[in-house]
């Protein structure tokens, strides 16, 4: 992760209770979450909805893994 992300992961762990390392992002992850990012901004024609998605995805998590619930975005789950 980059200076900025890592400072804003940081932050986010510390206003959650939770460790930093608990919300690191693997690369495998970074991959993914741009994919479906990506995925949101050209299907939908709307770039605001890339981030709003990537935000279920995060909620949703916890139920599922994120290579699931990518699949289901991608529309191969």
């Amino acid at each position: 992760m980059d200076e900025w992300l890592t400072q804003a992961r940081d932050a986010v762990a510390q206003a959650a209770g939770v460790a930093p390392g608990d919300l690191e992002l693997d690369d495998e992850a970074v991959r993914t979450l741009l994919d479906v990012a990506r995925i949101a901004a050209h299907e939908s024609g709307e770039r605001t909805n890339a981030p709003l998605l990537c935000y279920l995805l995060g909620r949703a998590e916890g139920e599922a893994g994120l290579d699931e619930l990518a699949a289901a975005v991608r529309g191969t789950g």
